[in-house]
């Protein structure tokens, strides 16, 4: 792809500010403990994993008999699935990410790139492949880390946009994806891209990032609202007045995600940036080996 000398320039110096949350993200996933089973799940491979009581439909001859007849139940030997995850990720680069209601936390977007690049760590250390839907096809390896940052970079500087959707397409058949966003846009385009992704079997999780004004609406009187690009303004005398609406819109669209996820075999969180992040990590980390 051929870039503009503007844009190349912008993706640089957007660039620049990645690194500083590639080593927060590596301490981040540093600090969450997996267990003794990392990745494993079952599957096709040659190495025992663990066993586990026969169910109907299981092959006669997947009965292991000889740990059969220490017990009054039958025993099946699972083995350990050792092909590779190809796992996609959409990080919202979107102007509405860049909000934060207190200097003191992270802005959204730097929560959300946090997270992403951390759980990207932890997949890779797992042997799986990652990539950034439509800008870095899935690789494995740590080389791929300063791949991520450039295409998240790329993306910041092409998008202009309020608000964000998810790429339709760039998923691998049968493969997992992450969508990383506050999801406060248009919900059609996240339901033409899980609709894409339930079509190729891919599984994967909604992980929506909010701050805590937006989820308190801690706002009274006069004010002046207005969207990080500019282009949506709203000034109302009776800011109070609004919290209810707003906190009833914001359930429904948090229940609508929810519904969409279930619907299409995902998984769906709401995370704050006033809260630690290891647990969103970790939950994430969990939900894509299918444990969650």
């Amino acid at each position: 792809m051929t870039l503009s000398a503007d844009l190349r320039a912008r993706a640089e110096a957007l660039g620049q500010t990645l690194p500083p949350l590639l080593a927060e993200a590596e301490h981040l996933a540093a600090t969450v403990a997996l267990g003794e089973h990392g990745r494993r799940r079952a599957g096709m491979g040659d190495d025992f994993w663990q066993y586990r009581a026969a169910r109907p439909g299981d092959p006669f001859r997947a009965i292991d008999w000889r740990r059969s007849a220490r017990s009054d139940q039958a025993f099946v030997q699972e083995r350990e699935w050792q092909a590779a995850q190809q796992v996609v990720f959409w990080v919202d680069p979107a102007q509405s990410m860049n909000f934060s209601g207190d200097r003191n936390r992270p802005s959204k977007a730097d929560r959300a790139r946090v997270l992403a690049l951390a759980l990207a760590v932890l997949l890779l250390r797992g042997g799986e492949l990652v990539g950034l839907a439509g800008k870095a096809a899935p690789r494995a390896g740590r080389g791929q880390m300063l791949h991520l940052i450039e295409a998240m970079a790329l993306d910041l500087a092409q998008t202009q946009a309020d608000y964000g959707a998810p790429e339709p397409g760039g998923f691998v058949s049968h493969g997992r994806a992450v969508f990383v966003s506050d999801f406060l846009g248009d919900m059609a385009g996240v339901e033409t891209a899980l609709s894409a992704a339930a079509g190729l079997g891919v599984k994967g999780v909604l992980l929506q990032i909010l701050d805590p004004a937006e989820e308190e609406f801690p706002f009274d009187g006069r004010t002046v609202f207005v969207s990080m690009g500019g282009s949506v303004s709203h000034e109302t005398q009776r800011a109070g007045d609004l919290r209810t609406r707003y906190l009833a819109r914001l359930a429904e669209r948090k229940a609508r995600l929810a519904d969409l996820a279930q619907a299409a075999g995902w998984h769906y969180l709401a995370h704050h940036t006033g809260s630690a992040a290891q647990s969103a990590l970790l939950w994430a980390y969990r939900a894509l080996e299918g444990g969650h």
